[in-house]
């Protein structure tokens, strides 16, 4: 079934829009900002690219060139070459998985995590020719085959060793990270083996520094090395430690109650301080941390379900999350109880206001997915009739918070579309089949989408089906926001 709400104005009267108003005016609003985020991403880019290459330059500023004069020479200066490459791509992994604003809000968390992850093999692979080529090259100058050489290099050398362990506990990290592999074993293991990336980190950066003289006093490259591990470093203990730290103790948060919204699917209440520097975070997301045994441990991300009302007098500050029974972890939320101490980190990700570059948005979400754009239909920007929200569900049941979006998008303007029934079996399989079969498609209830910011939020493969239409509807890579729920 479809139902259709129309944008409405006071006593219910379709609001009719004057001429001057339309998408030229529009358009200007929101471009500033996405020519900035642009800006910033080409910012980024470019020092992804300059990183390994200065690491590399500065290396033969420092006379690296020098030993490619003999076979064993070459070997060994190729082995550098690609240790210094690997090391430069681990950092940049850190960098951006360190949840840095700047990152975070040029490229969003889902896009940061992708690069992240792709530099993984690369950066293995790198780290591995660099210690078979250093074998190679050490045991040819000494005429000793590479495992001969290894282990000579693992008992004469100080801090050697180390490096040994760093290569193994970075073949672990990559493995563990693999889709099949990640699959077999609970989120808390897979994310507890990730630490160990910044113990591999830690335990190869003493030989850096103590064999063979390739960082000596003095050098570019020295000065060089010591900067960038000093600030990767810093902006992990302060992103990922401090700073959630902080939020706990500004905010301090309080479930107040758990309410049942439908059976598998219930709000988390929470009260606190200063909740205004919150408001605005749209479909942005959040890590929370329940403070009391057996949840203490795991951090579950979800996006506010509704802005955050500041305190008034008398009154504490309330925020809310909606949750879905998916799993062993989500499950066990249910059962919080009143009076127990949350913390906080974020807000992440660019599935906000933040993310827009035109006037018009269309929004389309699925399953729990509906929540955040009830979120960020509260608190983005536009004027009556610019927005358009597509809601999916098996049937009324599955539209969760349904009711509190129509309200919103009757007291703002939007036009709304409950898409319920039995989805569909062939094309556009993330509408329903009686909508596909009397000829709808999803221009049929955004027709001028391809001038609009959409944002799509639900089920993996659901969110891939209605990313493909959107494409094929023309609408540019930029203007498509998602979030995924998946790690």
């Amino acid at each position: 079934m479809t139902s259709l709400l129309t944008p409405q104005a006071g006593a219910g009267e379709p609001v009719e829009e004057p001429p001057q108003q339309a998408a030229p005016a529009a358009v200007e609003r929101f471009m500033p900002q996405a020519r900035m985020r642009l800006a910033r991403k080409d910012v980024l880019g470019f020092l992804a690219w300059v990183s390994p290459v200065a690491a590399v330059a500065l290396w033969l500023a420092d006379g690296g060139a020098g030993g490619f004069s003999s076979l064993a020479g070459t070997m060994t200066n190729l082995g550098i070459v690609a240790g210094l490459v690997g090391m430069d791509l681990v950092l940049l992994m850190l960098l951006l998985a360190a949840r840095i604003p700047f990152i975070d809000n040029t490229i969003g968390h889902d896009r940061a995590l992708e690069v992240h992850k792709s530099l993984g093999k690369p950066s293995l692979y790198l780290l591995l020719a660099h210690g078979l080529l250093i074998a190679i090259g050490y045991g040819m100058a000494e005429g000793l085959d590479p495992i001969s050489e290894s282990v000579s290099l693992w008992v004469n050398v100080p801090d050697m060793w180390l490096a040994f362990v760093s290569m193994a506990l970075f073949i672990a990290v990559v493995v563990a990270s693999l889709v099949a592999v990640r699959r077999r074993f609970p989120y808390q293991f897979w994310y507890a083996v990730h630490l160990l990336t910044y113990v591999a980190v830690a335990t190869a950066i003493p030989h850096e520094f103590s064999v063979g003289g390739l960082f000596a006093e003095g050098t570019w490259q020295r000065w060089y090395w010591m900067a960038f591990c000093i600030a990767t470093g810093a902006a992990l203990l302060f992103f990922r430690v401090l700073q959630p730290v902080i939020a706990t103790f500004r905010h301090q948060l309080t479930v107040s109650r758990v309410v049942r919204v439908a059976p598998d699917v219930f709000s988390i209440e929470m009260t606190g301080l200063q909740l205004e520097h919150l408001a605005g975070s749209g479909g942005r997301f959040f890590l929370w941390r329940f403070l009391a045994p057996g949840f203490w441990w795991d951090a579950h991300p979800f996006s506010l379900s509704a802005e955050p009302i500041p305190a008034g007098p008398g009154q504490p500050g309330k925020l809310r999350i909606t949750v879905r029974n998916l799993g062993d972890g989500s499950a066990k939320l249910a059962r919080v109880r009143p009076g127990t101490k949350v913390a906080i980190e974020g807000p992440y990700g660019m599935f906000s206001t933040a993310a827009r570059t035109r006037n018009q948005v269309v929004m389309i979400g699925a399953g729990i997915g509906i929540t955040p754009l009830r979120s960020l239909l509260e608190s983005t920007p536009f004027r009556p009739g610019e927005a358009t929200v597509l809601l999916r569900g098996h049937d009324e049941s599955e539209l969760f918070l349904g009711q509190e979006i129509m309200a919103l998008c009757q007291a703002r303007g939007a036009i709304l579309f409950h898409l319920t029934g039995p989805r569909s079996t062939g094309r556009h399989p993330w509408l329903p089949e009686s909508a596909v079969r009397s000829g709808f498609n999803l221009t049929s209830y955004a027709p001028g989408i391809a001038n609009a910011d959409v944002y799509v939020c639900g089920p993996s493969a659901w969110s891939e089906a209605v990313a493909g239409d959107v494409q094929a509807a023309g609408v540019p890579a930029g203007q498509l926001h998602r979030e995924r729920f998946d790690w």
